[in-house]
């Protein structure tokens, strides 16, 4: 469903991401682990289509995204860091909006949108305006535009940042029913949730793959010291 090779993204003189390749399949849910500041969001962007990689190459159940990024992005529900929506809309409107931006109009949009805000579990709060509801429902609402048009991919930044633990749980129980027929990206930096939604995970640090295994094997190198073993050899050579 996947395939993003040797991604590299430079910002001025600072590689932000440095030959980071993954492949995912339906059935899938990798959990995207890595301190602040070492390139997930940006490693996101590109597996998205909202930034273009240095050099690297993504594609979307075997479409191009530089070459045909409008039907790679199609199969693509993403929700980006921060959450950002429109705060004069509803979460109803807002998904619906996202929905029409898709080509969906009449029955079909308001069902997908009916679908999509009940699986975000927004309730009320799907008809009050976005700038006056909470972060973790503003959250929510932006959940249920990246999931409305039913994408085969997820890329969820943060899914769960600002909820409150019942919240989570909530997001994290959609995540597992969702993983079915979906490939799914999240990415975190809270551990418990890699063994709570997760079949693979994937660590990196300054921009390059330090770890890619089952949860049980990550919690095991982890333990070990050779996930730290390896953090210090990628700053050792950096240095050098």
């Amino acid at each position: 469903m996947l395939s993003a090779e040797a991604l590299v993204k430079r910002f001025g003189r600072r590689i932000a991401v440095d030959g980071v390749s993954l492949a995912l399949q339906r059935g899938e849910v990798l959990g995207f682990l890595g301190p602040n500041g070492a390139g997930k969001t940006t490693t996101m962007r590109m597996i998205a289509g909202c930034l273009e990689p240095d050099s690297g190459r993504v594609r979307v159940a075997g479409t191009d995204m530089a070459a045909d990024r409008r039907a790679a992005q199609a199969l693509i529900g993403y929700l980006p860091e921060g959450a950002p929506a429109y705060p004069a809309m509803t979460p109803r409107g807002f998904t619906a909006f996202c929905l029409r931006a898709r080509g969906y109009s009449g029955a079909r949009l308001k069902a997908a949108a009916e679908l999509a805000l009940a699986r975000a579990n927004l309730g009320a709060e799907a008809d009050q305006t976005i700038a006056t509801l909470s972060k973790g429902y503003r959250r929510r609402a932006a959940l249920a535009a990246a999931i409305a048009h039913d994408p085969p991919l997820l890329v969820l930044d943060e899914p769960t940042d600002g909820l409150d633990p019942n919240q989570k749980d909530g997001v994290r129980a959609l995540i597992r029913e969702m993983a079915a027929d979906k490939a799914i990206i999240v990415s975190t930096h809270i551990l418990e949730e890699v063994p709570a939604v997760c079949t693979r995970a994937i660590v990196i640090a300054r921009g390059r793959v330090l770890a890619d295994a089952a949860p049980a094997e990550l919690a095991a190198q982890a333990r070990s010291g050779r996930l730290e073993d390896a953090f210090r050899q990628l700053t050792a050579e950096e240095a050098a």
